[in-house]
């Protein structure tokens, strides 16, 4: 069972390690103490589900050696530094090689708790994404319907106990919900998945083809047919054929399909010999057939015909609960296809996901991940980052400011003198800065910094 609540403290003062463990077994976090660094190393791994706590001034290896120790082993592990010492060139230098956060003793145990409780959330995260991210880079969770909440676990379960039969299915949904993956899925789940899935998209296709495309025809059959063609339902003889927009299907071949539907033959363009099928007709529209039917715009026969087994797939702002699922699922695939390390992202910039609408549904938001990647989307707050200063020296002598406040906006302006020299760009500032990716994108949350505020 995982288990994102292990901390390791290295402190060589007894009674502050003794107090820390105590304060965080509390909270039902897992706490071990070293005094000395170097016995805490064997227990960091890159799979480790925890985070790391460090004094920096000790006796041996001291907290920066440490961190540097491991994030050899994992660049990704959130390090908490802890001084006694007001030593700001030493904590932003710490920042800027990879430390999660830097604290001041003596501290506010309540602020410590929540810097923990922050940073086991992203180890957390980095860890299950970097495994969706190894899934997809084996081919798994490919062709899945993703997500936890109760209306996609009945709809993944309605899928498996439907795959195995022999009726037709038509697929209903808003544009962007899958229509395309619950096809794929049906016959994967189905006894004919190790046959041909040919998916057709009826909107695609020309009016004066689609015939030919469908049925197939005979060399010689019309002008320009220089040899015989075998029709998409033909190739999928023994397996699947998937009638995408099927409501964009001309009236006059309708016709045609509801007796292919009906009789499991066709007839090649320019031939009299029936060529009968075994195949599983499923279709997918984004209207309502039935009324489009009483409308006269789709046949009503053709309609029941396909209306056996009906699926309708939910909006995704009927599944909210998933988007945060769906998002990391797009994140890692993408990473994955740009070879990019995944990024962290806070449990807000997902508050903000959920409050969208997403008419464009899942399409939409698999569009959203890109760009987030991409570095083109960090949030949706609408407020304008002001023009960075250059960095203020009154800073290091202000005794009413805090250590962290202090390095909060001495980092802040760091970041934004980069971005404003860079216009925006994301790769030149964290070359500039020697950061990863995903860290700059973590500050440039945490200080509300759009890169579209620098282009």
């Amino acid at each position: 069972m995982k288990n994102y609540k292990n901390v390791i403290i290295v402190e060589d003062d007894k009674n502050l390690a003794k107090s820390l463990k105590r304060n965080l077994q509390i909270m039902g976090w897992n706490t071990l103490i070293f005094e000395a660094a170097e016995d805490s190393i064997p227990l960091i791994t890159k799979d480790w589900q925890g985070i790391l706590v460090s004094d920096i001034r000790m006796s041996g290896m001291d907290g920066l050696s440490l961190m540097k120790k491991a994030l050899e082993i994992d660049p990704e592990l959130p390090i908490i530094l802890i001084t006694g010492y007001a030593d700001v060139k030493t904590a932003v230098q710490a920042i800027k090689d990879g430390a999660y956060d830097f604290i001041e003793k003596p501290f506010d145990l309540e602020t410590f708790r929540n810097t923990v409780s922050r940073a086991l959330e992203k180890r957390k995260y980095v860890i299950e994404l970097r495994n969706l991210q190894a899934k997809v880079l084996n081919g798994k969770k490919q062709n899945e319907i993703i997500g936890e909440s109760k209306i996609t676990q009945d709809l993944r379960e309605y899928i498996k106990n439907i795959a195995n039969s022999f009726a037709d299915v038509l697929i209903l949904g808003e544009t962007g919900t899958g229509k395309d993956l619950t096809a794929k899925l049906i016959h994967d789940q189905s006894q004919r998945s190790d046959q041909p899935f040919v998916p057709i998209n009826c909107g695609a296709l020309p009016e004066t083809i689609i015939e030919s495309e469908l049925l197939g025809h005979e060399t010689g059959a019309f002008t320009g047919a220089s040899q015989k063609r075998i029709g998409k339902f033909e190739f999928a003889n023994n397996g699947t054929i998937f009638l995408d927009e099927i409501e964009s299907m001309p009236l006059n071949l309708q016709v045609k399909l509801l007796r292919v539907i009906q009789e499991r033959t066709i007839e090649r363009i320019g031939s009299n010999k029936p060529i009968v099928l075994n195949i599983r007709v499923i279709a997918a529209t984004k209207i309502d057939l039935k009324k489009a039917s009483q409308e006269g715009k789709f046949r009503e026969d053709l309609f029941y015909r396909l209306n056996v087994v009906q699926i309708a797939l939910p909006p995704l702002r009927d599944r909210k609960q998933d988007i945060p699922i769906l998002f990391k699922h797009f994140v890692a695939q993408i990473c994955a296809r740009y070879d990019q390390s995944i990024p962290y992202i806070e449990e807000a910039f997902f508050d903000n996901l959920i409050k969208r609408r997403w008419d464009g549904n899942i399409r939409e938001l698999k569009n959203e991940a890109e760009k987030f990647v991409l570095g083109l989307n960090f949030n949706f707050s609408e407020t304008s980052t002001p023009t960075p200063d250059d960095l203020n020296p009154q800073i290091f002598s202000n005794n009413d400011v805090g250590l962290t406040d202090t390095l909060a906006q001495i980092e802040k302006n760091i970041i934004e003198n980069e971005l404003t020299k860079h216009t925006g760009s994301i790769k030149k500032t964290c070359e500039a800065l020697k950061i990863p990716r995903q860290t700059l994108r973590d500050k440039m949350q945490r200080y509300n910094l759009q890169r579209k505020n620098y282009s």
